[in-house]
């Protein structure tokens, strides 16, 4: 796979990984390495990822925990303290080994030490290769609401190494496929397709071909719109019903334990899916289409009419929303999209209830 080189940044691949990863630190010369983990990556990724680092500075590991209630502004807090009391300065560089919290926070705590330190993320779960690692988005929730405290400041460079995938279980993959799939809904029907056809065979040789289109596809709409003014929403296809959702469990956590962020994402593609049907146009047929992916993943997420109440409420935070309004991405079809769609609330609840349904 070609590395994908932009103007700020860079992407590789596979082996390619370490040799631009090593190239990089013999220039830059750092006065320390920081590798943020948590304990999973500890434990599954970071000895593999560390035998190929080639630096005569010393390494710094800092572990968080592992988990969506982690990230936090409690849990920058101390990432932040752990720098300065290693002796963090302006030479050092930061290196994010993990999934879409760790890139996440990762990133947001390194853009703002110092005023800013060079950072390299390493995904090593789906949902971080394809999504949470490309574009440069930082940031952390604030309670239960998602992503609220931020930046926007690419990596200088991003490292996907499919490697680290089998250490998740197919769960995960799962997860991190939705994401995928959502590219092609939005960007290209051909790859929806080619998604479908896939049947969440995670071990087909197609797969990571797949997942490279994937970050060709996201790539490309964060180069068009790095700031995310117009074509950019478009990637929160999903996620103003998803991210309503994963905030509502979260304030409720016993209601749906463990809920993953794609799982939730697949529940607000249904739902917006039906609200394109609505109000842009997308066709029955495509929406059919649609289900039968949800349906699939045999997912079963359940909310009462009080849930579903909680959860619109929600949705007064999303990022996108302009004057107190819902703003949607929607679809015209598959592979084509509007943003800043306004839907009438009764709309919602409707959608709801036919994905309950």
């Amino acid at each position: 796979m070609t590395s994908i080189i932009n103007e700020n940044y860079a992407i590789h691949f596979g082996d390619e990984c370490y040799r631009a990863l090593n190239e990089f630190i013999a220039v830059k010369k750092p006065s320390t390495v920081f590798v943020l983990v948590d304990e999973n990556t500890m434990e599954h990724c970071y000895a593999p990822f560390a035998a190929k680092l080639e630096t005569v500075a010393p390494i710094e590991v800092i572990e968080i925990d592992a988990g969506e209630e982690f990230k936090n502004i409690d849990t920058c807090s101390g990432v932040w303290n752990a720098l300065i009391e290693l002796n963090c300065d302006r030479n050092s560089l930061f290196i994010s080994l993990g999934g879409g919290v760790v890139t996440d926070l990762g990133g947001f705590v390194a853009a703002t030490i110092k005023r800013g330190i060079d950072f390299i993320h390493v995904p090593t779960s789906l949902l971080a290769m394809v999504d949470a690692s490309i574009g440069g988005k930082n940031g952390v929730d604030l309670g239960p609401l998602k992503n609220q405290v931020g930046v926007i400041q690419p990596p200088v460079m991003t490292l996907v190494d499919p490697k680290f995938l089998s250490t998740l279980p197919e769960q995960q993959l799962r997860n991190g496929s939705i994401e995928m799939f959502k590219h092609g809904l939005i960007a290209d029907r051909a790859y929806w397709e080619n998604m479908l056809e896939l049947d969440f065979d995670f071990s087909s040789d197609t797969f990571e071909s797949l997942i490279y289109q994937s970050i060709i596809i996201k790539n490309d709409v964060v180069l068009s719109d790095p700031f995310e003014k117009d074509a950019r929403k478009s990637l929160n296809y999903g996620h103003t019903v998803g991210h309503a959702i994963e905030s509502y469990c979260m304030s409720n956590p016993k209601q749906q334990e463990e809920l993953l962020h794609g799982e939730a994402v697949a529940a607000g593609i249904i739902i917006e899916s039906y609200l394109s049907q609505l109000n842009t146009g997308l066709s029955k047929k495509d929406l059919k289409q649609i289900e039968e992916f949800y349906e699939a993943l045999e997912l079963g997420l359940k909310f009462s009419a009080s849930d579903v109440e909680q959860i619109i409420g929600f949705m007064a935070h999303d990022k996108k929303n302009v004057n107190g309004e819902v703003r949607f991405v929607l679809l015209n079809a598959i592979g084509s999209y509007q943003t800043d769609c306004v839907v009438d609330v009764q709309e919602i609840r409707n959608g709801f209830k036919l994905y309950l349904s």
